[in-house]
């Protein structure tokens, strides 16, 4: 394609110019551009662009044709610059923006929208106060109920407010009980402690006790939940990246309760080092854990994801991994979560049918 053409299409279609399997990033500007994103894991160098007319710059990169990708561009300074042709944003979860598009053969699996008329859940936003258990200070819990009378097991999940505003969980999970696909489930989203997140969630036994001393209480109070006492393993635990090692360790340390575990990109792994769910997966369990595992397949993190699977699977839990052609960001986490959501609570049968008829399906 001469450059001419490929300007042209891009002023058109918006930047990457993508054909079949190859995405070709296009940037008018003075001076070198490099590119960074999720194809690198973000990692390493950044790949110049070159220079294909007089101002004119691009990249061809050859992606998995069913891929979402973020990335931005940067100077040679290393500072970002922001691409005036890509047409989404991405709030990258971390104070700033990358850009993003997906490839040809990119299909989503959230629903569309939710059902008109379909009830919708309730979120209360609640204190707790931490110092009595030697954690600063105090901390918030959103707890959401979802529309039925009937006991329902619980998902406590970590980086909650994340999850809420990035992920929009409670809608999510509205949508997919009014289309059949999951049954109801009530939600505690619990949220870190800011700059000791990464302690916090290294395994730590704090964590789990803020669970037990806490956070169940308060859910147990406001709550009409399943009473795990009488069906143990009835909740789940989830979370993304040192939130998802987190969510795994939880389910290893608290099997009574939480027999259902929903990790995306957990992090157990990291610069060669192996977090203890290595050695708490290798015994025999007291009671197995069904664990939903994600990961992208541009993320480093993968590999770890790889190695515990069936070491899990072996010691006798029930293990599932997913692997989507994503990096590590929460529009790829709330696009695989769907699967998992599907696979730990389905709905009865009888419901399904019902609420296809409801949806004109």
């Amino acid at each position: 394609m001469d450059a001419k053409t490929l300007e042209a299409r891009a002023r058109a279609e918006g930047t990457p110019v993508i054909e079949s399997d190859t995405a070709t990033f296009v940037w008018r500007g003075r001076g070198p551009i490099c590119l960074q994103g999720d194809f690198q894991d973000w990692r390493g160098k950044p790949l110049p662009f070159k220079r294909v007319a007089p101002g004119l710059w691009a990249r061809t990169l050859t992606l998995p044709a069913d891929a979402y990708v973020e990335y931005a561009l940067e100077d040679p300074r290393g500072q970002r610059v922001e691409d005036p042709l890509n047409r989404h944003p991405s709030d990258n979860g971390f104070g700033g923006i990358n850009h993003s598009f997906h490839m040809p053969q990119a299909r989503s699996s959230l629903p569309a929208r939710h059902p008109r008329g379909a009830p919708r859940g309730r979120v209360t936003r609640h204190v707790v106060d931490t110092g009595d258990v030697d954690l600063p200070g105090q901390r918030r819990v959103y707890l959401y109920a979802p529309p039925t009378d009937a006991s329902v097991p619980l998902v406590v999940v970590y980086d909650g407010e994340d999850y809420l505003r990035r992920v929009r969980l409670p809608e999510l999970v509205d949508t997919l009980v009014a289309e059949g696909r999951m049954r109801p489930v009530a939600l505690a989203l619990v949220c870190n402690g800011g700059e000791t997140r990464s302690m916090e969630y290294a395994c730590s036994e704090y964590t789990v006790g803020l669970l037990k001393w806490k956070v169940l209480p308060l859910a147990r109070q406001k709550l009409s939940l399943v009473d795990e006492r009488r069906s143990p393993g009835a909740h789940a635990v989830l979370g993304a990246s040192l939130g998802g090692l987190m969510a795994l360790y939880t389910g290893l340390r608290m099997p009574d309760v939480f027999g259902r575990v929903l990790s995306q990109s957990g992090a157990f792994a990291v610069e060669g080092h192996d977090f203890v769910v290595f050695d708490l997966a290798r015994p025999p369990p007291r009671r197995p854990l069904d664990i939903w595992l994600d990961c992208g397949r541009f993320e480093g993190l993968l590999e770890g994801n790889r190695r515990i699977a069936p070491v899990l699977s072996e010691a006798g839990h029930q293990v599932e991994l997913r692997e989507y052609s994503g990096g590590h960001n929460y529009p790829a986490w709330r696009e695989d979560l769907v699967h998992g959501l599907e696979r730990h609570f389905p709905p009865p049968p009888a419901k399904r049918r019902e609420s296809l008829r409801f949806s004109g399906r």
